[in-house]
């Protein structure tokens, strides 16, 4: 296991200090699957205020001491190390009531989430305390938890959702008592701030398939607790475009997605939230129609998003991927309808928005294509080829006179006429970017002010 010299030189300290010092964490489970480990945490029997209040390390910060955890900075980055403990009860479903300081890395292991995640590491020695057996786990690609499932969930309701993270993250599958006692443990689950709930979607979004995440939320519970809305769209059948209903479509546009934007991956879920919504049969043939379920969609996710507290940039990226995402290109579109969608949903939106598009022709299934994908790249490359030309008109700043100009020029006071005159404007440059002179905006405003 390679693990970084700052670790090791926290280890050789508290040993030459009389203290036991083990690798615990995500860090030894990546390490062990070859994986890139970061967040090295230490855990050790020497007590808090032992490396706090001794000369062991120049600076330590005190930052969760009451759960026996310090920082230790070492060249300006930190690593966390904790006193050997247990946890009493979790009134809270969260933190523990109260803490006791142990003695034995074993006993340190008992309290923790699942097998993979009990494997301690001694890296001066070589050895490794693995009272669980989280090494066979880890070979047989298993999420289980340590011990009771039931009492492991009962003490923090996140738990639960991490299963399903880790399932997805790992490409494990989640042991059969583990499964089960995920359902009995949801009211513990409710009690979980939606900030952590937020976190790990966030985390299971960097998956290569995040689906098998939500697989796990839908089978057990959890997603119904967190988000009933997405509930309508189990079974709810599609039309003769689509293989799969709703739901199963939803995940196979999510893992459609490439990793690397989370944000996109969201917008993939949330993508047809408002098709169950909006279905109706077409009055001819009798098929599935869901007329405008982009925008009630959209609608649905900002009341989602803002629920779980996400941040006012990623609830409104989201929601204007939901908003946009059924994209109606053929290929007769002009240069000047071409501009208008550009201009509608931003131009830095354009390739997410292009990228999620395919995903969503892919999830439609096999041989059930409406558009084809390349479509979707036609649309693309010709953006690319008119910004090699023209300076796309995404916004009244793009035009060569401004507010002023149009007040100087028109002889009119500031107010909302000016604002009129300038969006007309942009309308006539978007049908001729050739307008977008001096001289013809001020003769067309003249014009335009005729009607303000």
């Amino acid at each position: 296991m390679r693990v970084p010299i700052s670790v090791i030189h926290i280890c050789e300290t508290l040993r030459d200090a009389g203290h036991e010092a083990w690798l615990v964490g995500g860090a030894v489970r990546d390490a062990l699957l070859g994986r890139d480990a970061h967040d090295w945490d230490i855990a050790t029997d020497a007590h808090p205020r032992t490396i706090t209040e001794g000369d062991l390390f120049p600076r330590v910060i005190e930052t969760g001491i009451q759960h026996g955890t310090v920082t230790v900075l070492i060249d300006g980055e930190g690593y966390e190390v904790t006193t050997f403990r247990g946890d009493g009860d979790y009134s809270d479903g969260r933190r523990p009531d109260s803490v006791r300081f142990l003695n034995t890395i074993e006993e340190d292991l008992a309290r923790r989430d699942f097998t993979v995640n009990a494997i301690a590491y001694d890296p001066l020695r070589d050895v490794y305390a693995d009272p669980y057996g989280g090494r066979k786990d880890l070979s047989i690609k298993v999420i289980r938890a340590v011990g009771n499932p039931l009492q492991r969930f009962s003490e923090d309701g996140l738990r639960v959702l991490r299963a399903a993270r880790f399932a997805a993250t790992l490409g494990f599958n989640i042991e059969c008592n583990t499964m089960a006692a995920i359902r009995p443990s949801l009211g513990t689950y409710a009690q979980v701030a939606v900030e952590r709930i937020q976190a790990e979607w966030l985390k299971a979004m960097a998956a290569p398939e995040p689906s098998r995440a939500f697989r796990v939320m839908a089978e057990t519970g959890i997603l119904g607790v967190t988000v009933p809305e997405f509930e309508l769209m189990f079974g709810c059948s599609q039309n003769k475009y689509h293989a799969y209903d709703v739901w199963e479509h939803t995940l196979r546009v999510l893992d459609a997605c490439p990793v690397g934007d989370p944000i996109l991956r969201l917008g993939a879920l949330f993508h047809d939230v408002g098709k169950p919504l909006v279905k109706a049969p077409h009055p001819v043939t009798g098929d599935g129609t869901f007329y405008d379920h982009e925008v009630v969609g959209a609608e649905v996710t900002e009341t989602i998003l803002n629920r779980l507290k996400f941040s006012t940039e990623d609830r409104d990226r989201i929601v204007h991927l939901v908003r946009h995402h059924f994209i109606r290109y053929e290929k007769g579109w002009s240069k000047a309808t071409i501009r208008r969608w550009v201009r509608r949903v931003g131009l830095e939106n354009v390739a997410p928005l292009c990228t999620l598009a395919r995903a969503d022709i892919a999830g439609k299934g096999p041989a059930m294509m409406e558009l084809e994908p390349e479509i979707i790249d036609e649309l693309e490359s010709r953006i690319a080829t008119m910004q090699v030309t023209e300076v796309m008109p995404t916004s009244t700043k793009v035009l060569v006179i401004n507010g002023k100009d149009v007040m100087d020029h028109l002889g009119i006071p500031p107010g909302p006429g000016v604002g009129k005159v300038l969006a007309a404007l942009l309308e006539a440059v978007t049908d001729d970017p050739e307008a977008n002179t001096r001289e013809r905006l001020l003769d067309l405003a003249s014009k335009v002010s005729i009607e303000v």
